[in-house]
Protein backbone atom coordinates (compact mmCIF):
# COMPACT_ATOMS: atom_id res chain seq x y z
CA UNK A 1 0.00 0.00 0.00
CA UNK A 2 1.33 3.42 -0.87
CA UNK A 3 1.96 5.84 1.92
CA UNK A 4 0.00 8.34 -0.14
CA UNK A 5 -3.18 6.27 0.02
CA UNK A 6 -5.59 7.27 2.75
CA UNK A 7 -7.86 4.45 3.86
CA UNK A 8 -11.04 5.16 5.75
CA UNK A 9 -10.56 6.05 9.42
CA UNK A 10 -10.79 3.02 11.66
CA UNK A 11 -10.30 2.11 15.33
CA UNK A 12 -6.74 1.14 16.21
CA UNK A 13 -6.01 -2.49 16.94
CA UNK A 14 -3.78 -1.77 19.93
CA UNK A 15 -3.65 -2.61 23.62
CA UNK A 16 -5.10 0.30 25.57
CA UNK A 17 -3.61 -0.21 29.02
CA UNK A 18 0.14 0.26 28.71
CA UNK A 19 2.69 1.44 31.31
CA UNK A 20 2.47 4.95 29.85
CA UNK A 21 -1.33 4.99 30.13
CA UNK A 22 -1.10 3.79 33.73
CA UNK A 23 1.22 6.73 34.50
CA UNK A 24 -1.28 9.12 32.91
CA UNK A 25 -4.06 7.59 34.99
CA UNK A 26 -2.03 7.92 38.20
CA UNK A 27 -1.40 11.64 37.54
CA UNK A 28 -5.12 12.08 36.82
CA UNK A 29 -6.00 10.52 40.20
CA UNK A 30 -3.58 12.83 42.01
CA UNK A 31 -5.23 15.79 40.33
CA UNK A 32 -8.69 14.51 41.33
CA UNK A 33 -7.57 14.45 44.98
CA UNK A 34 -6.53 18.11 44.78
CA UNK A 35 -9.79 19.01 42.98
CA UNK A 36 -11.78 17.39 45.80
CA UNK A 37 -9.71 19.40 48.31
CA UNK A 38 -10.45 22.56 46.32
CA UNK A 39 -14.21 22.02 46.55
CA UNK A 40 -14.08 21.08 50.23
CA UNK A 41 -11.80 23.87 51.45
CA UNK A 42 -12.13 26.49 48.71
CA UNK A 43 -9.56 28.11 46.44
CA UNK A 44 -7.43 29.34 49.34
CA UNK A 45 -6.60 25.77 50.35
CA UNK A 46 -5.04 24.76 47.03
CA UNK A 47 -3.98 28.00 45.29
CA UNK A 48 -1.78 31.04 45.80
CA UNK A 49 -4.44 33.34 44.36
CA UNK A 50 -5.49 36.50 46.21
CA UNK A 51 -7.47 39.68 45.59
CA UNK A 52 -4.60 41.22 43.59
CA UNK A 53 -4.06 38.03 41.58
CA UNK A 54 -7.58 36.66 40.97
CA UNK A 55 -6.41 34.36 38.19
CA UNK A 56 -3.29 32.31 37.75
CA UNK A 57 -2.00 29.12 36.18
CA UNK A 58 -5.44 27.64 35.55
CA UNK A 59 -6.52 30.64 33.48
CA UNK A 60 -3.16 31.16 31.75
CA UNK A 61 -2.61 27.50 30.78
CA UNK A 62 -5.83 25.56 31.18
CA UNK A 63 -8.13 28.17 29.63
CA UNK A 64 -6.33 30.79 27.52
CA UNK A 65 -3.64 28.46 26.16
CA UNK A 66 -6.07 25.55 25.84
CA UNK A 67 -8.50 27.60 23.75
CA UNK A 68 -5.70 28.88 21.48
CA UNK A 69 -4.18 25.45 20.86
CA UNK A 70 -7.58 23.88 20.18
CA UNK A 71 -7.84 26.15 17.14
CA UNK A 72 -6.75 23.29 14.87
CA UNK A 73 -10.34 22.05 14.95
CA UNK A 74 -11.86 25.06 13.24
CA UNK A 75 -8.89 25.85 10.98
CA UNK A 76 -8.82 22.35 9.47
CA UNK A 77 -12.62 22.35 9.17
CA UNK A 78 -12.40 25.68 7.35
CA UNK A 79 -9.75 24.62 4.83
CA UNK A 80 -11.16 21.13 4.19
CA UNK A 81 -14.89 21.79 4.16
CA UNK A 82 -15.46 25.53 3.72
CA UNK A 83 -12.69 26.16 1.19
CA UNK A 84 -13.04 22.73 -0.42
CA UNK A 85 -9.46 21.46 0.03
CA UNK A 86 -10.58 17.88 0.54
CA UNK A 87 -7.03 16.51 0.43
CA UNK A 88 -6.72 17.67 4.05
CA UNK A 89 -9.65 15.61 5.31
CA UNK A 90 -7.23 12.93 6.55
CA UNK A 91 -6.30 15.18 9.49
CA UNK A 92 -9.69 16.76 10.20
CA UNK A 93 -10.92 14.02 12.54
CA UNK A 94 -7.81 14.01 14.77
CA UNK A 95 -7.99 17.81 14.86
CA UNK A 96 -11.70 17.65 15.75
CA UNK A 97 -10.95 15.18 18.55
CA UNK A 98 -8.18 17.40 19.92
CA UNK A 99 -10.45 20.45 19.82
CA UNK A 100 -13.32 18.58 21.49
CA UNK A 101 -11.11 17.34 24.31
CA UNK A 102 -9.38 20.70 24.60
CA UNK A 103 -12.60 22.66 25.01
CA UNK A 104 -14.07 20.04 27.34
CA UNK A 105 -11.17 20.41 29.73
CA UNK A 106 -11.20 24.20 29.30
CA UNK A 107 -14.73 24.07 30.71
CA UNK A 108 -13.59 21.77 33.52
CA UNK A 109 -10.68 24.10 34.28
CA UNK A 110 -13.06 27.05 34.47
CA UNK A 111 -15.37 25.15 36.82
CA UNK A 112 -12.40 24.51 39.10
CA UNK A 113 -11.11 28.10 38.92
CA UNK A 114 -14.37 30.00 39.42
CA UNK A 115 -14.92 30.66 43.11
CA UNK A 116 -18.68 30.15 42.94
CA UNK A 117 -18.93 27.28 40.49
CA UNK A 118 -22.66 26.88 41.12
CA UNK A 119 -23.20 30.31 39.53
CA UNK A 120 -21.61 29.37 36.19
CA UNK A 121 -24.98 28.76 34.43
CA UNK A 122 -26.11 32.33 35.24
CA UNK A 123 -24.88 33.87 31.92
CA UNK A 124 -27.31 31.54 30.15
CA UNK A 125 -30.17 33.05 32.15
CA UNK A 126 -29.09 36.66 32.70
CA UNK A 127 -27.77 38.08 29.45
CA UNK A 128 -25.44 41.07 29.36
CA UNK A 129 -24.78 42.07 25.79
CA UNK A 130 -22.28 44.78 26.74
CA UNK A 131 -19.93 42.32 28.44
CA UNK A 132 -17.01 40.77 26.57
CA UNK A 133 -16.89 38.00 29.15
CA UNK A 134 -20.54 37.20 28.37
CA UNK A 135 -19.68 36.95 24.66
CA UNK A 136 -16.74 34.63 25.38
CA UNK A 137 -18.82 32.47 27.72
CA UNK A 138 -21.69 32.08 25.28
CA UNK A 139 -19.42 31.37 22.31
CA UNK A 140 -17.46 28.72 24.22
CA UNK A 141 -20.66 27.04 25.47
CA UNK A 142 -22.25 26.98 22.02
CA UNK A 143 -19.03 25.95 20.25
CA UNK A 144 -18.50 23.09 22.69
CA UNK A 145 -21.95 21.78 21.76
CA UNK A 146 -21.13 22.22 18.07
CA UNK A 147 -17.96 20.15 18.54
CA UNK A 148 -19.90 17.34 20.19
CA UNK A 149 -22.49 17.40 17.43
CA UNK A 150 -19.72 17.13 14.83
CA UNK A 151 -18.19 14.27 16.80
CA UNK A 152 -21.50 12.40 16.88
CA UNK A 153 -20.98 11.47 13.22
CA UNK A 154 -17.84 9.53 14.20
CA UNK A 155 -19.74 7.62 16.88
CA UNK A 156 -22.59 6.90 14.46
CA UNK A 157 -20.16 5.54 11.88
CA UNK A 158 -18.60 3.27 14.51
CA UNK A 159 -21.73 1.83 16.12
CA UNK A 160 -24.52 1.93 13.54
CA UNK A 161 -25.46 -1.63 12.62
CA UNK A 162 -23.25 -2.98 15.42
CA UNK A 163 -25.33 -2.32 18.54
CA UNK A 164 -25.53 -5.59 20.48
CA UNK A 165 -26.15 -4.93 24.15
CA UNK A 166 -26.13 -8.10 26.27
CA UNK A 167 -28.75 -9.59 28.58
CA UNK A 168 -31.63 -7.40 29.75
CA UNK A 169 -30.21 -4.38 27.89
CA UNK A 170 -30.86 -6.10 24.56
CA UNK A 171 -34.34 -4.58 24.43
CA UNK A 172 -32.62 -1.24 23.78
CA UNK A 173 -30.78 -2.43 20.67
CA UNK A 174 -33.49 -1.53 18.18
CA UNK A 175 -34.17 1.84 19.78
CA UNK A 176 -30.51 2.79 19.77
CA UNK A 177 -30.17 1.70 16.15
CA UNK A 178 -33.13 3.89 15.21
CA UNK A 179 -31.58 6.84 17.04
CA UNK A 180 -28.27 6.28 15.25
CA UNK A 181 -30.04 6.08 11.89
CA UNK A 182 -31.97 9.27 12.66
CA UNK A 183 -28.79 11.09 13.71
CA UNK A 184 -27.02 9.93 10.57
CA UNK A 185 -29.90 11.14 8.39
CA UNK A 186 -30.22 14.55 10.03
CA UNK A 187 -26.52 15.32 10.45
CA UNK A 188 -25.75 14.17 6.93
CA UNK A 189 -27.95 17.00 5.62
CA UNK A 190 -27.15 19.71 8.18
CA UNK A 191 -23.49 19.19 9.06
CA UNK A 192 -22.43 22.10 6.86
CA UNK A 193 -24.38 24.42 9.17
CA UNK A 194 -22.42 23.24 12.22
CA UNK A 195 -19.08 23.44 10.40
CA UNK A 196 -19.69 27.07 9.42
CA UNK A 197 -21.04 27.85 12.90
CA UNK A 198 -17.91 26.35 14.45
CA UNK A 199 -15.62 28.53 12.34
CA UNK A 200 -17.58 31.70 13.13
CA UNK A 201 -17.90 30.99 16.86
CA UNK A 202 -14.18 30.21 17.15
CA UNK A 203 -13.20 33.50 15.52
CA UNK A 204 -15.50 35.35 17.92
CA UNK A 205 -14.26 33.94 21.20
CA UNK A 206 -10.58 33.73 20.18
CA UNK A 207 -10.59 37.50 19.70
CA UNK A 208 -12.86 37.92 22.72
CA UNK A 209 -10.21 36.49 25.04
CA UNK A 210 -7.90 39.30 23.94
CA UNK A 211 -10.67 41.85 24.46
CA UNK A 212 -10.87 40.82 28.11
CA UNK A 213 -7.49 42.42 28.77
CA UNK A 214 -8.41 45.78 27.23
CA UNK A 215 -9.97 46.78 30.56
CA UNK A 216 -6.61 46.41 32.34
CA UNK A 217 -4.31 49.09 30.83
CA UNK A 218 -2.62 49.78 34.18
CA UNK A 219 -2.09 46.10 35.00
CA UNK A 220 -0.83 44.62 31.72
CA UNK A 221 2.75 45.37 30.68
CA UNK A 222 3.07 47.76 27.67
CA UNK A 223 4.82 45.06 25.61
CA UNK A 224 1.50 43.21 25.45
CA UNK A 225 -1.17 45.79 26.11
CA UNK A 226 -2.44 47.18 22.81
CA UNK A 227 -5.81 48.21 21.33
CA UNK A 228 -5.37 45.51 18.70
CA UNK A 229 -4.97 42.73 21.29
CA UNK A 230 -8.21 41.04 20.10
CA UNK A 231 -6.82 40.95 16.54
CA UNK A 232 -3.50 39.57 17.79
CA UNK A 233 -5.28 36.83 19.75
CA UNK A 234 -7.33 35.86 16.69
CA UNK A 235 -4.45 35.84 14.20
CA UNK A 236 -2.14 33.98 16.60
CA UNK A 237 -4.79 31.29 17.23
CA UNK A 238 -5.31 30.85 13.47
CA UNK A 239 -1.54 30.70 12.97
CA UNK A 240 -1.27 28.04 15.69
CA UNK A 241 -4.03 25.85 14.23
CA UNK A 242 -2.06 23.95 11.60
CA UNK A 243 1.18 23.65 13.64
CA UNK A 244 -0.92 22.09 16.41
CA UNK A 245 -2.34 19.63 13.88
CA UNK A 246 1.21 18.74 12.80
CA UNK A 247 2.31 18.34 16.43
CA UNK A 248 -0.65 16.16 17.37
CA UNK A 249 -0.55 14.06 14.18
CA UNK A 250 3.21 13.48 14.37
CA UNK A 251 3.09 12.43 18.02
CA UNK A 252 0.10 10.15 17.35
CA UNK A 253 1.61 8.45 14.30
CA UNK A 254 4.92 7.92 16.11
CA UNK A 255 3.24 6.64 19.28
CA UNK A 256 0.86 4.27 17.48
CA UNK A 257 3.42 3.28 14.81
CA UNK A 258 1.35 4.61 11.93
CA UNK A 259 2.50 5.92 8.57
CA UNK A 260 3.16 9.65 8.77
CA UNK A 261 0.96 12.11 6.86
CA UNK A 262 3.75 14.18 5.32
CA UNK A 263 2.00 14.43 1.96
CA UNK A 264 -0.78 16.27 3.83
CA UNK A 265 1.17 18.05 6.56
CA UNK A 266 3.84 19.63 4.39
CA UNK A 267 1.37 21.50 2.11
CA UNK A 268 -0.74 22.38 5.14
CA UNK A 269 2.17 24.17 6.77
CA UNK A 270 2.77 25.95 3.49
CA UNK A 271 -0.35 27.92 4.45
CA UNK A 272 1.02 28.47 7.95
CA UNK A 273 3.95 30.53 6.74
CA UNK A 274 1.50 33.19 5.52
CA UNK A 275 -0.71 33.06 8.63
CA UNK A 276 2.27 33.23 10.96
CA UNK A 277 3.80 35.99 8.85
CA UNK A 278 0.64 38.09 9.23
CA UNK A 279 0.73 37.68 13.01
CA UNK A 280 4.44 38.54 13.27
CA UNK A 281 3.96 41.61 11.06
CA UNK A 282 1.07 42.85 13.21
CA UNK A 283 3.02 42.20 16.40
CA UNK A 284 6.19 43.98 15.33
CA UNK A 285 4.30 46.78 13.57
CA UNK A 286 2.23 47.45 16.68
CA UNK A 287 5.36 47.54 18.84
CA UNK A 288 7.03 50.05 16.50
CA UNK A 289 3.90 52.21 16.21
CA UNK A 290 3.41 52.40 19.98
CA UNK A 291 7.20 52.69 20.57
CA UNK A 292 7.13 49.96 23.20
CA UNK A 293 10.45 48.65 21.89
CA UNK A 294 12.03 50.84 24.60
CA UNK A 295 11.12 48.08 27.08
CA UNK A 296 12.80 45.31 25.08
CA UNK A 297 16.22 45.43 26.73
CA UNK A 298 15.50 46.79 30.19
CA UNK A 299 16.58 43.50 31.74
CA UNK A 300 13.20 42.73 33.33
CA UNK A 301 11.59 39.30 33.28
CA UNK A 302 8.88 40.77 31.06
CA UNK A 303 11.38 41.89 28.41
CA UNK A 304 13.21 38.55 28.43
CA UNK A 305 9.96 36.61 28.20
CA UNK A 306 8.77 38.81 25.32
CA UNK A 307 12.02 38.24 23.40
CA UNK A 308 11.77 34.47 23.86
CA UNK A 309 8.14 34.59 22.72
CA UNK A 310 9.03 36.48 19.54
CA UNK A 311 11.98 34.21 18.76
CA UNK A 312 9.64 31.22 19.11
CA UNK A 313 7.61 32.74 16.28
CA UNK A 314 10.28 34.22 14.01
CA UNK A 315 12.71 31.27 13.96
CA UNK A 316 10.10 28.63 12.93
CA UNK A 317 8.65 31.12 10.44
CA UNK A 318 12.00 31.18 8.62
CA UNK A 319 12.07 27.38 8.80
CA UNK A 320 8.60 27.10 7.30
CA UNK A 321 9.56 29.47 4.49
CA UNK A 322 11.89 26.75 3.15
CA UNK A 323 10.12 24.03 1.08
CA UNK A 324 13.12 21.77 1.68
CA UNK A 325 12.78 21.99 5.47
CA UNK A 326 9.00 21.58 5.34
CA UNK A 327 9.45 18.35 3.40
CA UNK A 328 11.46 16.79 6.25
CA UNK A 329 9.42 15.26 9.04
CA UNK A 330 11.82 16.10 11.87
CA UNK A 331 12.42 19.73 10.95
CA UNK A 332 8.72 20.27 10.28
CA UNK A 333 7.90 18.83 13.70
CA UNK A 334 10.51 21.04 15.40
CA UNK A 335 9.24 24.16 13.64
CA UNK A 336 5.58 23.47 14.44
CA UNK A 337 6.31 22.50 18.04
CA UNK A 338 8.19 25.76 18.49
CA UNK A 339 5.21 27.71 17.14
CA UNK A 340 2.89 25.87 19.55
CA UNK A 341 5.19 26.65 22.48
CA UNK A 342 5.45 30.28 21.32
CA UNK A 343 1.66 30.71 21.29
CA UNK A 344 1.43 29.04 24.71
CA UNK A 345 4.11 31.41 26.02
CA UNK A 346 2.21 34.38 24.57
CA UNK A 347 -0.93 33.47 26.49
CA UNK A 348 1.08 32.92 29.68
CA UNK A 349 2.83 36.26 29.15
CA UNK A 350 -0.46 38.11 28.75
CA UNK A 351 -2.31 36.47 31.64
CA UNK A 352 0.59 35.75 34.02
CA UNK A 353 4.01 37.29 33.34
CA UNK A 354 2.81 40.62 31.97
CA UNK A 355 -0.15 40.95 34.33
CA UNK A 356 1.07 42.89 37.38
CA UNK A 357 -1.49 44.69 39.56
CA UNK A 358 0.10 47.98 40.68
CA UNK A 359 -0.94 47.59 44.33
CA UNK A 360 -0.04 43.94 44.80
CA UNK A 361 1.81 43.34 48.06
CA UNK A 362 3.36 40.09 46.81
CA UNK A 363 4.05 38.36 43.53
CA UNK A 364 2.16 35.31 42.32
CA UNK A 365 3.64 31.88 41.76
CA UNK A 366 1.43 28.79 41.33
CA UNK A 367 1.19 26.34 44.20
CA UNK A 368 1.99 22.65 43.96
CA UNK A 369 -1.75 21.96 43.93
CA UNK A 370 -2.32 24.27 40.96
CA UNK A 371 0.52 22.62 39.04
CA UNK A 372 -0.78 19.14 39.91
CA UNK A 373 -4.32 19.93 38.71
CA UNK A 374 -2.99 21.44 35.47
CA UNK A 375 -0.80 18.35 34.90
CA UNK A 376 -3.85 16.18 35.62
CA UNK A 377 -5.96 17.98 33.01
CA UNK A 378 -3.19 17.67 30.39
CA UNK A 379 -2.81 13.97 31.14
CA UNK A 380 -6.59 13.56 30.93
CA UNK A 381 -6.59 14.99 27.40
CA UNK A 382 -3.88 12.51 26.38
CA UNK A 383 -5.68 9.63 28.12
CA UNK A 384 -9.03 10.25 26.45
CA UNK A 385 -7.39 10.92 23.08
CA UNK A 386 -5.87 7.43 23.22
CA UNK A 387 -9.20 6.00 24.38
CA UNK A 388 -11.03 7.63 21.46
CA UNK A 389 -8.61 6.57 18.72
CA UNK A 390 -8.52 3.03 20.12
CA UNK A 391 -12.26 2.47 19.87
CA UNK A 392 -13.50 5.04 17.33
CA UNK A 393 -12.64 5.64 13.65
CA UNK A 394 -10.45 8.74 14.03
CA UNK A 395 -7.05 8.01 12.50
CA UNK A 396 -6.84 7.02 8.86
CA UNK A 397 -3.11 6.38 8.39
CA UNK A 398 -2.32 2.64 8.08
CA UNK A 399 0.04 1.00 10.54
CA UNK A 400 3.66 0.37 9.63
CA UNK A 401 3.15 -3.32 10.37
CA UNK A 402 0.40 -3.59 7.76
CA UNK A 403 2.59 -1.80 5.18
CA UNK A 404 5.46 -4.21 5.83
CA UNK A 405 3.12 -7.20 5.66
CA UNK A 406 1.63 -6.16 2.31
CA UNK A 407 5.02 -5.30 0.81
CA UNK A 408 6.39 -8.70 1.75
Amino acid sequence: MSSHAHPKPAPLEIRFWTPGVLVLFAVMLIGVCFIIARYIGGLAVVTNLDNQHPWGLWIGIDVATGVALAAGGFTTAAIAHVFGRHQYEAVTRPALLTATLGYTFVAIGLAIDVGRSWAMPKPLLFWQGNSVLFEVAMCVVVYLHVLYIEFITIAVERFRGRVNLPGPFSILNDRIERLLALADSILGKTMWVFIIAGVVLSCMHQSGLGSLMLIAPTKLHPLWYTPILPLLFLTSAIAAGYPMVVFETTVATASFKRVDEMEVLAPLTGVTKYLLGIYITLKIGDMIFRETYVYLFDGSIESRSFIVEMLAMIVPWFMLMSPRLRAKRHTLFVACTTVVLGIALNRCNVFLIGFNPPYAVKSYFPSISEIAITASLLCSITFFYRLAVTYLPVLSAPSLASIEKESS
